[in-house]
């Protein structure tokens, strides 16, 4: 366990930060736990840095240690109308990496339009949508860049990663996929996690037809309503969802220490 002392004033208690784990640090004064600093590695491979205290000298102190211990690049997310937790993670060296705007969109009955076939859940075959979601991240990946995804959609690996057909709703034109939207269930809302058709398909109303195929399934299922989160640069998302009636309901600011 390493720690460093800390002393806040002449009448103060020293406070006293230590890391109790490897991803956990404790601030401590008068033996009472007055901070506490969490590291959490997320599945794309980053790290994220939280902090829970009351006092702004004790965050200070916290980010300072846990950066000290926690070399290379760090994350946070704030809630963008949090702005005194913005300015201390900005004082502590973080700055301002993305910013993603959180919506809700109502569900409602649909009809598929001609001349494109919807598939999801057993319909859907993993050989060609393993096809299409390679063909879709590279495309990605040479343009906007895969950092602007969100977190739970997996950078490629080679092909080694599982891929859950039942979580997807594809647009298939002349045989081929060309479009996919990934929805998750289990939460307490349903929440659109990703919307992408090929470049070379784009400008046909194949995002459109197969968002508005998907937020039907759900209005079958006794669904209201699903949520999304767009990178605020990502103006043709944005205006999808609106058009399909859903309105901004938040957001969050994603912060970075180092250089990425």
């Amino acid at each position: 366990m390493n720690s460093s002392p800390f002393s806040p004033g002449v009448h103060a208690h020293p406070v006293t930060v230590a890391r109790v784990a490897d991803n956990q640090w404790h601030a401590i004064e008068n033996d009472l736990v007055v901070g506490r600093g969490h590291a959490a590695r997320r599945l794309d491979g980053r790290t994220f840095l939280s902090i829970d205290t009351w006092r702004d000298a004790v965050f200070d102190r916290l980010a300072a240690a846990m950066l000290a211990d926690q070399p290379g690049l760090r994350y946070t997310v704030v809630d963008e109308t949090d702005q005194n937790l913005t300015a201390q993670w900005i004082l502590a060296g973080f700055a301002i990496w993305r910013r993603e705007a959180e919506y809700a969109v109502p569900t409602k009955p649909t009809a598929t339009p001609s001349g494109l076939a919807i598939v999801s859940g057993d319909d859907v075959a993993e050989a060609p949508l393993r096809e299409l979601d390679r063909a879709i991240r590279a495309e990605v990946e040479s343009t906007v860049g895969w950092h602007t995804m969100p977190a739970e959609v997996l950078p490629w690996q080679g092909g080694t990663r599982p891929l859950d057909p039942s979580k997807y709703t594809v647009a298939v034109r002349d045989g081929r996929y060309v479009g996919l939207v990934r929805l998750a269930t289990m939460t307490r809302l349903p929440r659109i996690g990703l919307v992408a058709v090929l470049a070379a398909e784009q400008r046909r109303g194949i995002a459109g037809a197969l968002l508005a195929h998907a937020l039907g399934e759900l209005h079958r299922a006794g669904k209201a309503a699903a949520t999304a989160e767009v990178d605020e640069t990502n103006t043709a998302a944005a205006a999808l969802l609106e058009g399909l009636g859903g309105h901004r309901t938040g957001g969050t600011l994603e912060l970075i220490h180092g250089k990425a």
